[in-house]
């Protein structure tokens, strides 16, 4: 079946929700200091109702949804009663400058959700696509520079979000207006007393950002109750614990990276920002296990173990709940070899 004559018939778009994706472009790149330094692509997506918003996502998450979608709805695939044919995502590059991978991958992407979007509607309303095109709390926690490839006629940095599904009204963030309120210029919202908005974001302690009536605006806190606050906002910078010991004293520092803590690092990643930060080479990574020996880390499965193991233990705000311990190549005698030397063996940080 090609493309063309996958689009959607106009009764089946009529049908689907108003929050459902319908066009995404991306706007800009921007580059990340993670455990590695990657790029993002920033995607303007529209939705039915007519509302924008932007997503941040990286090429890995491209291929994640790809693959899934080919598991579902590939010709070859089992579990699905229903085929179709998939638009075609531009492979891995391994060898190259980062940025210009990124750059010119913008237009095969451009394309690839534009024939994404126009599959049959139960692709649509799969999970994993709903997902991908979802404004995540971590969406809304990022801030774009700059925007060089955005549409002009929605030009403006700042995004504007539709008034949510009716389903997600009675969670989402918002304020009865107490008075009236005639906006002085394009920037404020217009309300009337008795008028329900739904908060977008805290602009500072005195005015607030929201929608109604399919118009958005910032107005005067003074002038409404909130019903459901905003929640906090969250710092995007998470850090890593690192204990570094040496023959004679242990130092503690923390790394900076702009990773979610529920991410898990590759070994090679891991490795290389480490051997930065403390600019050394003959170092070698190790964990805490369950019972208070260093483990040395060799490989990607090392770390999801050491990540694993984690999860059962508590962290402290903005810290991932593994910490690394940092030792010399050459330095075997931090491991506990034999079971009734461990407290011998053990280096503990201090």
């Amino acid at each position: 079946m090609s493309l063309p004559r996958q689009l959607r018939e106009k009764s089946d778009f009529d049908q689907l929700p108003d929050d459902v994706p319908v066009s995404a472009n991306i706007a800009d790149i921007e580059e990340k200091k993670g455990f590695t330094n990657y790029y993002l692509f920033v995607i303007e997506v529209k939705i039915k109702s007519g509302g924008r918003y932007l997503i941040f996502r990286r090429y890995r998450q491209f291929y994640a949804l790809h693959t899934k979608l080919e598991e579902r709805y590939g010709a070859e695939s089992k579990s699905s009663p229903f085929t179709c044919t998939l638009p075609i995502l531009p492979g891995k590059v391994y060898v190259g400058a980062k940025k210009e991978i990124a750059e010119s991958r913008i237009p095969i992407l451009n394309v690839y959700m534009k024939n994404l979007l126009c599959l049959p509607a139960w692709v649509l309303m799969d999970e994993e696509v709903r997902l991908f095109f979802y404004h995540s709390d971590f969406d809304s926690e990022q801030v774009p520079r700059r925007l060089r490839r955005l549409r002009p006629r929605t030009r403006r940095v700042k995004s504007i979000l539709p008034e949510l599904p009716v389903l997600d009204r009675m969670a989402a963030p918002r304020a009865e207006a107490l008075f009236d309120f005639a906006g002085t210029n394009k920037l404020e919202l217009s309300f009337k007393k008795g008028d329900l908005i739904y908060l977008l974001s805290r602009v500072n302690k005195d005015w607030l950002e929201g929608t109604v009536n399919n118009t958005t605006g910032i107005f005067p806190c003074a002038f409404v109750k909130i019903i459901k606050d905003l929640p906090q906002q969250e710092d995007t910078v998470n850090k890593v614990r690192c204990y570094y010991h040496d023959e004679t004293v242990s130092t503690i520092r923390d790394i900076s990276v702009e990773e979610d803590l529920s991410s898990i690092p590759l070994f090679n990643d891991l490795m290389e920002l480490i051997r930065r930060e403390f600019d050394q080479d003959d170092i070698v990574l190790n964990y805490r296990d369950l019972d208070g020996d260093l483990i040395r880390l060799l490989s990607d499965q090392d770390i999801e173990l050491m990540v694993s193991q984690s999860r059962s233990k508590p962290s402290e705000k903005h810290m991932f709940p593994w910490k690394l311990h940092i030792t010399h190549k050459d330095d075997f005698s931090v491991y506990n070899t034999s079971p009734e030397m461990g407290a011998i063996h053990t280096v503990r940080a201090t």
